[in-house]
Protein backbone atom coordinates (compact mmCIF):
# COMPACT_ATOMS: atom_id res chain seq x y z
CA UNK A 1 0.00 0.00 0.00
CA UNK A 2 2.81 2.39 0.90
CA UNK A 3 4.65 1.56 -2.33
CA UNK A 4 1.51 2.23 -4.35
CA UNK A 5 1.02 5.59 -2.62
CA UNK A 6 4.63 6.59 -3.27
CA UNK A 7 4.31 5.58 -6.91
CA UNK A 8 1.17 7.71 -7.35
CA UNK A 9 2.78 10.61 -5.52
CA UNK A 10 5.78 10.41 -7.81
CA UNK A 11 3.51 10.29 -10.87
CA UNK A 12 1.59 13.39 -9.77
CA UNK A 13 4.80 15.25 -8.97
CA UNK A 14 6.23 14.39 -12.39
CA UNK A 15 3.15 15.94 -14.01
CA UNK A 16 3.21 19.09 -11.93
CA UNK A 17 6.93 19.83 -11.62
CA UNK A 18 8.43 22.72 -13.56
CA UNK A 19 10.48 21.28 -16.38
CA UNK A 20 14.18 22.15 -16.04
CA UNK A 21 14.99 21.54 -19.71
CA UNK A 22 12.35 23.97 -20.95
CA UNK A 23 13.28 26.46 -18.23
CA UNK A 24 16.84 26.56 -19.55
CA UNK A 25 15.56 27.36 -23.05
CA UNK A 26 13.58 30.32 -21.72
CA UNK A 27 16.49 31.51 -19.58
CA UNK A 28 18.96 31.22 -22.45
CA UNK A 29 17.02 33.76 -24.52
CA UNK A 30 15.89 35.82 -21.48
CA UNK A 31 12.23 35.16 -22.30
CA UNK A 32 9.11 35.47 -20.18
CA UNK A 33 6.18 33.20 -20.81
CA UNK A 34 5.02 29.63 -20.54
CA UNK A 35 5.16 26.34 -22.40
CA UNK A 36 3.06 23.23 -21.95
CA UNK A 37 3.67 19.93 -23.73
CA UNK A 38 1.38 16.97 -23.10
CA UNK A 39 0.96 13.48 -24.55
CA UNK A 40 -2.35 12.37 -26.00
CA UNK A 41 -3.08 10.14 -23.01
CA UNK A 42 -2.02 12.85 -20.53
CA UNK A 43 0.53 10.61 -18.85
CA UNK A 44 3.43 12.80 -19.93
CA UNK A 45 3.36 16.51 -19.24
CA UNK A 46 6.17 19.05 -19.38
CA UNK A 47 5.43 22.56 -18.20
CA UNK A 48 7.34 25.77 -17.66
CA UNK A 49 5.62 28.50 -15.60
CA UNK A 50 2.52 26.59 -14.56
CA UNK A 51 0.93 29.75 -13.15
CA UNK A 52 0.91 31.42 -16.57
CA UNK A 53 -0.10 28.16 -18.26
CA UNK A 54 -3.36 28.38 -16.30
CA UNK A 55 -3.84 32.09 -17.01
CA UNK A 56 -6.70 33.05 -19.38
CA UNK A 57 -5.25 35.09 -22.24
CA UNK A 58 -6.44 36.52 -25.54
CA UNK A 59 -6.20 33.78 -28.17
CA UNK A 60 -5.47 36.21 -31.04
CA UNK A 61 -4.99 34.31 -34.29
CA UNK A 62 -4.90 30.88 -32.63
CA UNK A 63 -8.69 31.35 -32.67
CA UNK A 64 -8.46 30.84 -36.43
CA UNK A 65 -8.37 27.10 -35.66
CA UNK A 66 -11.99 26.95 -34.44
CA UNK A 67 -12.97 30.01 -36.48
CA UNK A 68 -12.09 28.19 -39.72
CA UNK A 69 -14.29 25.26 -38.70
CA UNK A 70 -17.16 27.60 -37.81
CA UNK A 71 -16.90 29.46 -41.14
CA UNK A 72 -16.84 26.18 -43.07
CA UNK A 73 -19.73 24.68 -41.10
CA UNK A 74 -21.83 27.82 -41.62
CA UNK A 75 -21.10 27.84 -45.36
CA UNK A 76 -19.42 31.23 -45.21
CA UNK A 77 -16.46 29.71 -47.02
CA UNK A 78 -15.74 26.45 -48.79
CA UNK A 79 -12.57 24.59 -49.73
CA UNK A 80 -12.75 26.20 -53.20
CA UNK A 81 -13.84 29.73 -52.27
CA UNK A 82 -11.93 32.79 -53.39
CA UNK A 83 -11.96 35.58 -50.81
CA UNK A 84 -11.81 38.70 -52.94
CA UNK A 85 -9.42 41.38 -51.66
CA UNK A 86 -11.12 44.70 -50.94
CA UNK A 87 -8.20 46.68 -52.37
CA UNK A 88 -7.20 48.20 -49.03
CA UNK A 89 -3.43 48.22 -48.58
CA UNK A 90 -2.46 46.70 -45.25
CA UNK A 91 0.87 46.45 -43.45
CA UNK A 92 1.30 42.73 -44.16
CA UNK A 93 2.01 42.34 -47.88
CA UNK A 94 0.60 38.80 -48.11
CA UNK A 95 -2.83 40.13 -47.16
CA UNK A 96 -3.00 42.52 -50.12
CA UNK A 97 -4.40 40.03 -52.60
CA UNK A 98 -7.21 37.54 -53.07
CA UNK A 99 -7.13 34.66 -50.60
CA UNK A 100 -8.47 31.14 -50.18
CA UNK A 101 -9.14 29.24 -46.97
CA UNK A 102 -5.58 27.89 -46.85
CA UNK A 103 -3.77 31.17 -47.51
CA UNK A 104 -6.07 33.09 -45.14
CA UNK A 105 -5.18 30.66 -42.36
CA UNK A 106 -1.46 30.43 -43.07
CA UNK A 107 -0.93 34.19 -43.47
CA UNK A 108 -3.25 34.92 -40.52
CA UNK A 109 -5.31 37.23 -42.70
CA UNK A 110 -7.23 39.32 -40.17
CA UNK A 111 -9.49 41.09 -42.67
CA UNK A 112 -10.59 37.72 -44.09
CA UNK A 113 -11.72 36.38 -40.74
CA UNK A 114 -13.34 39.68 -39.79
CA UNK A 115 -15.38 39.39 -42.99
CA UNK A 116 -16.40 35.86 -41.97
CA UNK A 117 -17.29 37.13 -38.50
CA UNK A 118 -19.66 39.81 -39.76
CA UNK A 119 -21.61 37.11 -41.61
CA UNK A 120 -21.55 34.56 -38.77
CA UNK A 121 -22.62 36.99 -36.06
CA UNK A 122 -22.29 37.01 -32.27
CA UNK A 123 -25.27 34.72 -31.62
CA UNK A 124 -23.81 31.88 -33.68
CA UNK A 125 -20.34 32.38 -32.22
CA UNK A 126 -21.72 32.18 -28.69
CA UNK A 127 -23.50 28.93 -29.55
CA UNK A 128 -20.37 27.38 -31.04
CA UNK A 129 -18.09 28.51 -28.18
CA UNK A 130 -20.42 26.77 -25.73
CA UNK A 131 -20.60 23.61 -27.85
CA UNK A 132 -16.84 23.27 -28.20
CA UNK A 133 -16.11 24.56 -24.66
CA UNK A 134 -13.52 27.01 -25.95
CA UNK A 135 -11.83 29.08 -23.24
CA UNK A 136 -14.17 31.33 -21.30
CA UNK A 137 -16.75 31.08 -24.12
CA UNK A 138 -17.27 34.87 -24.18
CA UNK A 139 -17.56 37.11 -27.24
CA UNK A 140 -18.52 40.43 -25.73
CA UNK A 141 -20.16 42.90 -28.13
CA UNK A 142 -17.62 43.34 -30.94
CA UNK A 143 -17.91 40.57 -33.51
CA UNK A 144 -14.80 41.70 -35.41
CA UNK A 145 -12.41 41.89 -32.47
CA UNK A 146 -13.53 39.59 -29.65
CA UNK A 147 -10.61 37.19 -30.21
CA UNK A 148 -8.06 39.97 -30.90
CA UNK A 149 -8.62 42.48 -28.09
CA UNK A 150 -12.08 41.68 -26.78
CA UNK A 151 -13.66 39.37 -24.23
CA UNK A 152 -12.47 35.92 -25.34
CA UNK A 153 -9.77 34.30 -23.19
CA UNK A 154 -8.08 30.90 -23.19
CA UNK A 155 -5.23 29.38 -21.18
CA UNK A 156 -2.46 27.10 -22.40
CA UNK A 157 -4.14 24.16 -20.66
CA UNK A 158 -7.43 24.99 -22.39
CA UNK A 159 -5.68 25.32 -25.75
CA UNK A 160 -4.42 21.76 -25.41
CA UNK A 161 -7.81 20.47 -24.23
CA UNK A 162 -9.38 21.91 -27.38
CA UNK A 163 -6.62 20.57 -29.64
CA UNK A 164 -7.12 17.08 -28.23
CA UNK A 165 -10.79 17.25 -29.22
CA UNK A 166 -9.73 18.35 -32.69
CA UNK A 167 -7.28 15.47 -33.02
CA UNK A 168 -9.94 12.96 -31.92
CA UNK A 169 -12.57 14.50 -34.23
CA UNK A 170 -14.61 15.08 -31.09
CA UNK A 171 -16.07 18.42 -32.23
CA UNK A 172 -19.50 19.30 -33.71
CA UNK A 173 -18.28 19.84 -37.27
CA UNK A 174 -18.55 17.83 -40.47
CA UNK A 175 -15.66 15.42 -40.96
CA UNK A 176 -14.74 17.00 -44.30
CA UNK A 177 -14.23 20.34 -42.53
CA UNK A 178 -12.10 18.75 -39.81
CA UNK A 179 -10.00 17.02 -42.46
CA UNK A 180 -9.52 20.24 -44.42
CA UNK A 181 -8.47 22.17 -41.32
CA UNK A 182 -5.96 19.48 -40.36
CA UNK A 183 -4.46 19.71 -43.85
CA UNK A 184 -4.02 23.47 -43.81
CA UNK A 185 -2.66 23.36 -40.25
CA UNK A 186 0.44 21.41 -41.36
CA UNK A 187 3.38 23.65 -40.50
CA UNK A 188 6.34 21.24 -40.48
CA UNK A 189 6.93 17.79 -41.91
CA UNK A 190 9.89 15.45 -41.65
CA UNK A 191 10.54 11.84 -42.44
CA UNK A 192 9.23 10.74 -39.05
CA UNK A 193 6.81 13.49 -38.01
CA UNK A 194 4.03 15.85 -39.01
CA UNK A 195 3.48 19.03 -36.99
CA UNK A 196 0.24 21.00 -37.16
CA UNK A 197 0.11 24.43 -35.56
CA UNK A 198 -1.02 28.04 -35.55
CA UNK A 199 0.64 31.23 -34.37
CA UNK A 200 -1.07 34.15 -32.71
CA UNK A 201 -0.09 37.65 -31.60
CA UNK A 202 -2.23 39.67 -29.22
CA UNK A 203 -1.48 43.40 -29.24
CA UNK A 204 -4.32 45.00 -27.24
CA UNK A 205 -4.04 48.71 -26.50
CA UNK A 206 -2.74 49.48 -23.02
CA UNK A 207 -2.12 45.82 -22.14
CA UNK A 208 0.64 43.25 -22.49
CA UNK A 209 1.52 41.96 -25.92
CA UNK A 210 1.91 38.22 -26.14
CA UNK A 211 2.48 35.60 -28.82
CA UNK A 212 1.19 32.03 -29.16
CA UNK A 213 2.33 28.90 -30.94
CA UNK A 214 -0.11 26.04 -30.41
CA UNK A 215 -0.66 22.70 -32.08
CA UNK A 216 0.31 19.06 -32.03
CA UNK A 217 2.91 16.76 -33.52
CA UNK A 218 2.56 13.14 -34.53
CA UNK A 219 5.90 11.39 -34.57
CA UNK A 220 7.44 7.96 -34.07
CA UNK A 221 7.25 8.75 -30.33
CA UNK A 222 3.49 9.29 -30.38
CA UNK A 223 1.12 12.29 -30.42
CA UNK A 224 2.00 15.33 -28.33
CA UNK A 225 0.23 18.65 -27.93
CA UNK A 226 1.88 21.98 -27.17
CA UNK A 227 0.95 25.52 -26.24
CA UNK A 228 3.66 28.17 -26.02
CA UNK A 229 2.93 31.72 -24.94
CA UNK A 230 5.60 34.43 -24.84
CA UNK A 231 5.52 38.01 -23.69
CA UNK A 232 6.41 40.01 -26.80
CA UNK A 233 7.25 43.65 -26.05
CA UNK A 234 8.15 44.00 -29.74
CA UNK A 235 7.73 41.97 -32.90
CA UNK A 236 11.40 40.94 -32.67
CA UNK A 237 10.44 38.10 -30.31
CA UNK A 238 7.79 36.62 -32.60
CA UNK A 239 10.01 34.05 -34.41
CA UNK A 240 10.93 32.63 -30.98
CA UNK A 241 7.39 31.31 -30.43
CA UNK A 242 8.01 28.53 -32.93
CA UNK A 243 11.78 28.20 -32.57
CA UNK A 244 11.57 27.72 -28.80
CA UNK A 245 8.81 25.14 -29.16
CA UNK A 246 10.76 23.14 -31.74
CA UNK A 247 13.84 23.22 -29.51
CA UNK A 248 11.81 21.88 -26.58
CA UNK A 249 10.18 19.15 -28.66
CA UNK A 250 13.59 18.05 -29.91
CA UNK A 251 15.10 18.15 -26.41
CA UNK A 252 12.29 15.86 -25.21
CA UNK A 253 12.91 13.40 -28.05
CA UNK A 254 9.44 14.04 -29.45
CA UNK A 255 10.55 15.70 -32.68
CA UNK A 256 13.09 13.66 -34.59
CA UNK A 257 14.35 13.84 -38.15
Amino acid sequence: MVQKFLFMLGFVCSLLAEDATIAKLFEKDHLNGTMLIESLDGKERYVYNDVRAKMPLLPASTFKIPNTLIALQEGVITADSIIVWDGVQRSIKAWNQDQNVSSAFKTSCVWCYQRFARTIGLKKYTEYLHKIEYGNEKTGVDVEHFWLDGALRISAYEQIAFLKKLYKNDLPFDQKHLDLLKTIMIDEQGQNYTLRAKTGWAVPKGAEHHGWYVGYVKSSRGVYFFATNLLTPSSDELPLRKLLTLEALKAKGILTQ
